[in-house]
Order: structure tokens, then sequence, then C-alpha cells
């Protein structure tokens, strides 16, 4: 019965150190280490001195905020869409912020766990304005740029046989190759999500007013960040960091004023920021790191407005994006 009571002991031991292992990595080591895209505009793009910006350069920012007090302690690696998922698999990075697209055969698959969908979107298709495509049976027999080893490749090739049209991929293994090859005219079309061709035409092309991103879309494409499996608490963290940045929109707790509402007597708003519940604690956090979180770069609408929204280049509506409250799907399970 002892060795029994022993063994099952080791056993939950091990559970606990396997689910506060990033945590605790993370704490000693002072610094932040997030998986980013090479490139997409609006999402992780590195400037002239190497600074990353985008949305989720901003969930990395708000993350390393909340768990270390400093949104400057992270260091960014960036990844292409073959060596991403074998990156969080090896430890080489702490969390996957790059914009992937989550699937049945990721979450049963990889080891890895999806969290929260940070950004709604879909595979769109863009062409040259002056093309006369109208809609995608315009592009039979068309080349197509597509990135390998993402699910536009995949559903490109689904959609294709289910509606009888025939493309020729031109599979590209980075996305910095793949723009250079569409916007010199190789290609008929390129597919992606349509923020990120947004951003691409934006970026990448001499002249954006030559291109036009047909309006439909053939996918869902639900996106958001990814953690190992048996990491539980770091899970949490990833996934309730989400929650309250959505949180702090519906409430109206932006960077400006978030010390200032610290000091609120609405119980929603003192459990999210950290000065009732301890909810913090219960993660292995100071009481207040949402508080921190928000403070480094806003709320999900912050976050979202000027990196991809209408203050951005991209100028995107929020759509999918906004809070359920707004028609969207943005919706924050309750601080309690």
């Amino acid at each position: 019965m002892k060795r029994i009571i022993i063994a099952i002991g080791l056993l939950a031991a091990s559970g606990l150190m396997a689910q506060a292992a990033t945590l605790d990595t993370v704490k000693q080591r002072g610094t932040l280490v997030c998986g980013v895209s090479i490139g997409f505009a609006g999402f992780s793009t590195p400037d002239s001195q190497g600074n990353y910006k985008g949305l989720d350069v901003d969930y990395c920012r708000a993350l390393a905020a909340g768990v270390l007090g400093d949104a400057s302690k992270v260091r960014y690696v960036a990844l292409t869409a073959q060596n991403r998922f074998t990156a969080l698999q090896s430890g080489e990075i702490d969390v996957l912020y790059r914009n992937s697209t989550q699937t049945y055969l990721r979450g049963a698959t990889l080891g890895l766990r999806q969290g929260p969908v940070n950004f709604y979107d879909g595979q769109g298709f863009v062409v040259r304005a002056d093309a006369g495509v109208k809609d995608l049976k315009s592009l039979n027999g068309a080349t197509v740029c597509v990135a390998q080893g993402t699910t536009h490749e995949v559903t490109l090739g689904d959609y294709g046989r289910a509606n009888g049209i025939e493309w020729k991929p031109l599979v590209f293994d980075r996305t910095d190759t793949m723009y250079q090859t569409f916007f010199g005219g190789r290609c008929d079309a390129m597919t992606q999500d349509a923020s990120a061709l947004a951003g691409a035409i934006t970026t990448a092309a001499s002249n954006p007013a030559d291109y036009t991103v047909l309006p439909q879309t053939i996918s869902k494409e639900p996106l958001g960040p990814f953690t190992r499996n048996g990491d539980d608490v770091w899970t949490d963290i990833i996934a309730w960091l989400h929650y309250g940045l959505i949180e702090a929109e519906e409430l109206g707790v932006t960077a400006a004023n978030a010390e200032q509402m610290a000091k609120s007597n609405v119980p929603a708003i003192q459990r999210l920021l950290g000065t009732s519940g301890e909810l913090g604690s219960r993660l292995g956090l100071d009481n207040k790191w949402m508080l921190q979180a928000i403070k480094a770069g806003g709320n999900y609408g912050e976050i979202f407005e000027r990196n991809v929204g209408k203050a951005s280049p991209l100028k995107l509506d929020r759509g999918l994006n906004a809070t359920w409250a707004k028609g969207g799907l943005m919706y924050a399970l309750p601080f309690k």
C-alpha cells in the first residue's frame, strides 16, 4: 500500500512539475522566447532596426509584461510554416504566436495545445486589378502562388477538386520569396489568409493600387497561439491573457487608463486588474499581472486597431473580430 501511495505521489509531483515547467523556465531565464512569423504585415514584422511589431508581437509583449513585469523582455524567433511547430515541440520557443490556423489534426497529432482564437480569418486570393478576374471560376487553369506547409496549400487542392477548378500551384517555403514571385508577375494569383494578403499588398507591392483581393474566401482560418501538451499552467496563462484583453475592452480598460481604473469600485474591474480576488496567484503570477499586460499595449481593441484595423495601413474592419456585444465572436470568459 505504501508503495502505491508513494507511486501516486511521485506521479502527481511529476505532473505538477510538467504543468509549471514553462512558467518556471521563463521566470528563471528572465526572458520570454516567443515564436513569430518571418514577416507578416500587421502580425509580426521587424523594422529596419530589427524591432518586431504587429498583433502577434503585442500578445508576446503583453505576456512578458504579465509574467515578468516588463514587456521588453521578449526574444523573438522568426519561424517559417515548416519549422514553427517543431520549434515549439523541441522547446526552442516558449509559445507560438505565429498566425497559425487551429485545426482538428493539429490539435490531435502534434502534441500541442491550441489556445483561444485571437483572430478570425479566411483564405482569400489576390490578383492584378487589370486581369479581369471577378470570381474564383475565372482562375481555372491559373498559376497560383501558395506557401508550403500551410492549410492554404491543402485547402487550395480541396476546393479545386470540389468545384471543378484546375489550379497550377507554385509552392514556396518562404513567404517573402512567394511575395517577390507574385508581384514579379510569375503567378496569376496568390492565396493566403485574407488579412495577410492585405498586408502583402501594402508592404510588398510596388504599386498597391495595381492589385485587388477577391471578395470570396474558401475556408475558415481561426488563428491563435499554441503551447505544449502537459504544460497546463502555462496553457492556462496563455488562454487567460487573451480573455483578459477581451474583458478589458468590454469594461473600457485601456493602456492609458488602466492605473486609474484599478481604483474602480466595480467588482469585475477589480478582479481583472488584481485589486481583489487574488486570481493571479492561482496561476503562479502577481495578482496585478493583467494590469501590467494591459498597460503594455492596451486591450484587444487597441491591439487590433493599431496593427490591422482602421488606424493601420491594412485598414481591416473588425468583422468577426469584434466583441460579441457588437456582433463579433470575441467573448471573454468571466474573471471570477
